[in-house]
This record gives C-alpha cells, sequence and structure tokens, in this order.
C-alpha cells in the first residue's frame, strides 16, 4: 500500500485585518507536496502578509492553515501555533546570515535551536552543504563568498531540518537584474533537485514563471488567479 505525501499547505478562508481594514480575504490555497507556488503581486496586494500568516508571525482573524496535514492556524478552535512550531525553513530577502559565525555553524543554527546532538547536528549540516554544492566552504566565514553562494548557504540553512514546506521572502529582490536572472534558475534547479515544497513571494514576473508550478495572482488582499505558468502567462 502506497502512503501519499500529504497536502504541503491547505489555506482555507483566511482572512486578516487591522482594525477595521481587510488587508487579506477570502484566501483559499492547496499545495501538494513537492510543488512551489509563487505569491505574486504589487507592494500592498497582501502576498507578504500571507508568508508572514502562514509563518506563524501573523494570526488570520478567520479561517484556517495547515502544513503537511497539521492544523497551526484556527482562531474558530483556538490553535495558534508559534513560528517555531511549525517545522518551517525561512529564505530572507537579505540572507539572514550571522557574518561572526561560520558557514557549517550559519547552517547548524535550527538544529541547535532544536536541541538536536552534536554528532547528529554535524552529518545534517554535512549533508545539507553538500546537497547545495558547499562543502568545501563550510569553515568559511559569509563575508569571504560570492552573493550566490551566500544564497545557497540561506537555503542550506533552511532545508538542514527537511521542513515540509520552505517560505522563500523575495529572496532576490536585492539584486540587480543580471544576477537575479542567474539566480533564479540556480535556485529553480535546486528547488526541483531537492524536491522542495515550497511558497515563494516575488513581485517580478519572470522569477514566478521560471520557478512556481502554480501563481497566485494578488491584488488588494485577495487572489485574482490561481493557475500554472502557461495558464497565467496566456491570460
Amino acid at each position: 500500500m502506497t502512503h501519499s505525501r500529504p497536502t504541503a499547505l491547505t489555506a482555507r478562508g483566511i482572512a486578516m485585518a487591522y482594525g477595521p481594514n481587510r488587508v487579506l480575504d477570502g484566501i483559499d490555497l492547496d499545495l501538494p507536496a513537492g510543488q512551489v507556488l509563487a505569491l505574486l503581486g504589487a507592494s500592498g496586494s497582501g502576498k507578504t502578509t500571507l508568508l508572514r500568516l502562514i509563518a506563524g508571525l501573523l494570526m488570520p482573524v478567520e479561517g484556517s492553515i495547515e502544513i503537511a496535514g497539521r492544523t497551526v492556524a484556527d482562531p474558530q478552535r483556538g490553535i495558534a501555533a508559534p513560528p517555531e512550531k511549525r517545522g518551517l525553513g525561512m529564505v530572507f530577502q537579505d540572507y539572514a546570515l550571522w557574518p561572526h559565525l561560520s558557514v557549517a555553524r550559519n547552517v547548524a543554527f535550527p538544529l541547535e535551536m532544536m536541541r538536536v546532538p552534536a554528532a547528529e547536528r554535524a552529518d545534517r549540516v554535512a549533508r545539507a552543504l553538500a546537497r547545495v554544492g558547499l562543502t568545501e566552504f563550510a569553515e568559511r566565514r559569509p563575508s569571504d563568498l560570492s552573493g550566490g553562494q551566500q544564497q545557497r548557504v540561506a537555503i542550506a540553512r533552511a532545508i538542514v531540518a527537511e521542513p515540509p514546506l520552505v517560505l522563500f521572502d523575495e529572496p532576490l529582490s536585492n539584486l540587480d537584474r543580471e544576477l537575479r536572472e542567474t539566480m533564479v534558475e540556480e535556485i529553480a534547479s535546486l528547488v526541483a533537485e531537492l524536491n522542495l515544497s515550497a511558497v515563494y513571494v516575488t513581485h517580478d514576473h519572470a522569477e514566478a514563471l521560471a520557478l512556481a508550478d502554480q501563481i497566485a495572482v494578488m491584488q488588494g488582499g485577495r487572489i485574482l488567479q490561481l493557475g500554472a505558468p502557461n495558464d497565467i502567462y496566456d491570460r
């Protein structure tokens, strides 16, 4: 008997408000395991707020969120799992690497927070660095690496605990156009190779088309279109 992997992310009827101002309204999503969902929209469309709700940095006023089959947010039922209990990997805009720590120590940080024993930690860090092609850089400092290599360190840190879902928060927005195009290809091939389930926030159409299995086009706190990149592009 085969067991299918649970859906990586399910959101139902998600609403978010600041006082009378509703910033998200009626968001429904299903992300199968092993797929990438791009949240695409201009500044203020609600995509970053939605990512923060998935991460547990904000709580919805209505609706529910499940990660890998486990409910992590449901205000009606009083469920509000904090970020560290959601088992997520995160890749940020500025990589958020600690300059004073080696690459290996940066990658090990989530495992230290989870109190994983040292021997197992070393093994998992070595595996994560091998997967992103940075084994020989383990003892270097982030400042010794190129922007692309720093990006890979951030991804290694995001996957080291083998999370069911990785969140990318506009990770390439600080790079110039040329480097961004190179990095998009690199992230796309890494994500495919690692078979990651991921939510990727961007305002760049080319990035979304290159990376995603599904694209949710957001505007005014709603999803206007949701579909495969080709369908979105044709429309």
